[in-house]
């Protein structure tokens, strides 16, 4: 990995969430290139840090920073901005308040006003980031010209929202979660948590090809699942982390902004162009969802479905040939 910019914060001071209030809510962020080039926005998703954002940055990538004025932001509650693991006491660990998409949009335009940025050029973002990327023009029409969602949604439908409850339940149930007072990192709840969200981040071809193997990195699916999953969460994420993020997503809903609910009327008033990437057979977030959304959209938004067997993934940077597909059609969309 070449060498990163160093993440910055920005101290909101008081700042209103979903919730009730952090005292002193923090984002965390980096920043690429020069601030006089356009500027891209480009939020994390779920079981993302900063770090993770790189396989899209970079000299030579869709969000070239000699191009570009590229800023990555990181969600509340991720580990890096404000979130149950990292905020003091009163509102610490299972104290936390709830965040919706909106707070998170907002204290990112907060930090954008503070950077000097007079104007989005586009807002990229996969998964929990394609939901903030729906988000973005929505609440400043007249700051986004542009939108990317990829493998993500408007709103959050109903079958997202209930296969959320099963890594949840599998956490919350865990005999070393104690209602979110751990006093050690909860490994059980954790494993539990990976476990069950796995096999919903690849489609069933994916499984039946034995893709898991990852060209011989794993010997078979059991290690697949330990090491691929177990670790990357237990290295990385706290369970009330986990938890307050997945209820940013369970909850994700544009119309409820503006439009009571009506989604038909909240995505006919979108003016940014949008470009709307879906993985053919993403298992949360099916192309099927993304065609619905289309047809309401009367602005100029285009539908581009990765053709692939990596399910969810696809989007994320997981294979080099999705991953070349999806940066040479949002380049050509921002070339447009």
């Amino acid at each position: 990995m070449a060498t990163q910019p160093p993440t910055q914060y920005h101290h909101h001071g008081r700042f209103t969430v979903a919730g009730g209030v952090l005292p002193d809510a923090v984002t965390a962020y980096r920043t690429y290139g020069n601030p006089d080039k356009p500027c891209i926005v480009f939020p994390t998703c779920f079981g993302a840090k900063l770090d993770s954002q790189v396989y899209m940055v970079g000299e030579g990538k869709v969000m070239d920073p000699i191009k570009y004025y590229i800023v990555t932001f990181a969600l509340f509650s991720n580990g890096e901005s404000s979130s149950p693991s990292n905020t003091p006491a009163p509102y610490n660990g299972p104290y936390f308040p709830a965040v919706s998409y909106e707070d998170n949009i907002r204290a990112q335009h907060a930090v954008l006003q503070n950077l000097g940025v007079k104007k989005v050029f586009a807002v990229i973002g996969f998964s929990m980031g394609g939901q903030q990327a729906y988000h973005w023009p929505v609440m400043y029409p007249e700051f986004v010209e542009r939108y990317v969602v990829i493998c993500g949604s408007a709103r959050t439908s109903p079958h997202n929202q209930c296969f959320l409850e099963g890594p949840k339940a599998a956490l919350v149930a865990s005999k070393d979660y104690y209602d979110g007072h751990y006093k050690e990192r909860a490994e059980r709840g954790i494993r539990a948590f990976a476990r069950v969200y796995s096999a919903w981040a690849y489609g069933q071809t994916w499984f039946r090809e034995h893709k898991y193997k990852w060209d011989g990195l794993y010997p078979d699916l059991a290690s697949f699942l330990r090491e691929r999953w177990e670790d990357r969460f237990l290295q990385n994420w706290d369970a009330n982390d986990l938890l307050v993020l997945l209820q940013t997503w369970q909850r994700g809903d544009i119309s409820k902004i503006k439009d009571n609910g009506d989604l038909n009327a909240c995505l006919g008033k979108i003016s940014a162009k949008g470009l709307i990437m879906p993985s053919k057979t993403d298992l949360y977030f099916p192309p099927e969802d993304s065609v619905n959304e289309i047809a309401s959209l009367t602005s100029s938004a285009r539908l581009v479905v990765i053709d692939t067997v990596w399910g969810h993934t696809a989007g994320g940077g997981s294979n080099p040939v999705d991953d070349a597909f999806v940066q040479a059609e949002i380049k050509k969309f921002l070339e447009e």
